[in-house]
Parts: C-alpha cells; sequence; structure tokens
C-alpha cells in the first residue's frame, strides 16, 4: 500500500460529506465530570461528559451493562462525528446486539474531520480539537465511577476512525486491551500518508497544519501506524475490510466500491506490517463488501467475540 496511488485516491474517495454541529454549552468546573444524562430507552442513555481540555461538553450515547462490575468498550464513527447522523447507533443493530453482552459500549458524538487525535493549535473553522486527551483520560475519568466500570477497555473505528483506533491504542499503551479496525487506513508519514490525512481534513475546510503541525514533521512521526505497529504487542488486535464488490453483506446500503478496494489495500498493508514485526493479529479480508453499514455491523459482531476475550466480558 505505501508506496501506490491508493492512498492519493483515499483520500479524495474516503471522506464523504458531514456538517459540524455545535455541542452543549460548557459546564463551569476543573475536570472532567458528568454533567447530565437522559434515557434513551432500554439500557441506553445519552451522558453529557465536560471535557476541560476541549473546554467543552461532549455528548456520549451509552450502553449500560446490566450489573456492574463490566468492562468498557469504544465506538467511533466516521469522518461527520456523528453528528450528520451516521453512526453505529443510527445505522446498525449495536443496541440490539449487545443487549445480552457483559460490557459497557460507549460511543461518542462529535470529531466531525477531527481524526480523533490532539491538533497542536485550534483552527478557526474546526475550532479546538483534543480528542486523544478526551477519549483515553477525561472521558473514562468521569465515566468509569458512573458506570462501575472494571477499567479494562477496548476500542474500534470504522472508516476515517478505523486508523483513529489504531493510533489511540499506540498512543495510550495501558488505556486499552483490544482494538478493532473496520475498512479503515492506518496512517503513516510518508508523502502518500501525509496527503491522505490532509485531504479529510481539507474537507472539512480545517489547516492540516494546526492538526500535527509540519506536515511529516516529528508530531506527525509520533502518530505514524507502521512506524509504531510494535507497540500493539500483548493486545488483542482485529482487522477487517473488503474487496470493494456488494454483495449480500452490504444489505441494501449504499456501496462505496471505490472507497473499500482502497481501505482493502491500505488493511492488508498494515496486517502484514504487523506479521512481520510477529505481532498477532485477527485480519479479516472479505470477498464482498462496499464500505456499508451492514458490512460494518458485520464486522462489529465478528470482532466482539475476540474484544471479548480480551475485557474478559
Amino acid at each position: 500500500m505505501r508506496g501506490t496511488w491508493f492512498s492519493v485516491a483515499l483520500a479524495a474517495l474516503f471522506v464523504l460529506a458531514g456538517i459540524i454541529a455545535p455541542g452543549p454549552a460548557a459546564a463551569r468546573t476543573e475536570g472532567p465530570e458528568v454533567v447530565g444524562e437522559a434515557p434513551l430507552g432500554g439500557s441506553a442513555y445519552l451522558i453529557d461528559v465536560y471535557s476541560p481540555s476541549m473546554d467543552r461538553v461532549v455528548r456520549n450515547r451509552v450502553l449500560k451493562a446490566a450489573g456492574a462490575p463490566a468492562p468498557t468498550l469504544y465506538l467511533l464513527t466516521g469522518i461527520g462525528g456523528g453528528e450528520d447522523g451516521i453512526s453505529w447507533w443510527d445505522d446498525t443493530d449495536v443496541a440490539a446486539f449487545f443487549a445480552d453482552k457483559h460490557v459497557n459500549v460507549v460511543m461518542p458524538i462529535g470529531g466531525a474531520y477531527s481524526m480523533y487525535t490532539d491538533w497542536v493549535a485550534d483552527d478557526p473553522v474546526v475550532g479546538r480539537h483534543r480528542w486523544q486527551t478526551y477519549l483515553t483520560s477525561e472521558l473514562p475519568t468521569a465515566l468509569d465511577p458512573e458506570l462501575g466500570a472494571t477499567g479494562r477497555n477496548a476500542i474500534a473505528g470504522v472508516s476515517m476512525s478505523a486508523g483513529s483506533a489504531i493510533d489511540l491504542a499506540i498512543q495510550a499503551p495501558d488505556r486499552y486491551r483490544g482494538v478493532a479496525a473496520f475498512s479503515g487506513c492506518p496512517w503513516s508519514t510518508d508523502p502518500l500518508g501525509v496527503a491522505l490525512v490532509s485531504a479529510q481534513l481539507v474537507r472539512g475546510r480545517a489547516d492540516p497544519m494546526n492538526m500535527w503541525g509540519v506536515p511529516g514533521g516529528e508530531v506527525w512521526r509520533s502518530h505514524d501506524a507502521f512506524a509504531r505497529a510494535g507497540a500493539l504487542a500483548g493486545k488483542t488486535v482485529y482487522l477487517s475490510s473488503a474487496s470493494g464488490r456488494p454483495g449480500a453483506i452490504d444489505q441494501g446500503g449504499v456501496p462505496f466500491p471505490p472507497v473499500e478496494a482502497i481501505a482493502d489495500s491500505c488493511t492488508g498493508a498494515f496486517a502484514g506490517r504487523l506479521a512481520e514485526l510477529g505481532v498477532p493479529a485477527v485480519h479479516v479480508d472479505r470477498p464482498q463488501g462496499a464500505h456499508t453499514w451492514g458490512q460494518f455491523e458485520t464486522d462489529l459482531h465478528d470482532s466482539w467475540l475476540y474484544l471479548a476475550g480480551a475485557l474478559g466480558a
């Protein structure tokens, strides 16, 4: 994958239209904490958490496990951050699937065009992004007592956030025992990798310099998943993608065959990198699938066997 034209093509194809909606007004508090909660039906709740690093409240859909203590699975969505009505909650059976599972499931709302990372500077268009701090520190600090969580965590991402999930598992090695990446591209800092990431930010009208500074520089290199893949040793790693050929797995969803075919190339390359380093990983390369929520729902179901083992769920 690295050094091919696929990354450039993915930069153009991977980014779908999204909107950035303002979050709830920031609460006045010194540390991260739960500042609001509302039932959504069944085990689902909308929980507002104040983020000191971003100085605002972030909304999270949370499926609470029946009976504490329980581990926690964090699910990240795609380029629109779930603010565009496209997410695990909106497009899959996530609530029904986890209804009989002994795990808390946390689905943050927000982070459009953020790559779910900490930016080095505020951006005049997309604002302040400190998502790595929020996801790896602030959110669990606030939620774990509320949920009676065990402290055992896993994280999964799809499309744009598939690379984010891998990066977060590398950046916060003590936070996550397992990571799953569905139909995305772990990042590199070669020219094509930089082009891939930058194009997604530009689509959101953000300045890539505000994320990690000079492209290919020190901060960018610290997020190079290929260079730092060895940090995943000892974790459960699940990687999945498909050929891009539509099939029954897509369940009538709107297909994006070129996007999935390129994600398949990226995912295969990263699986190969892990194999080179002797880092065990589950790699699922599906013969059918065209970047649809039907495919992603299947990925989530299939990955649970492995993530549950990592979590002790």
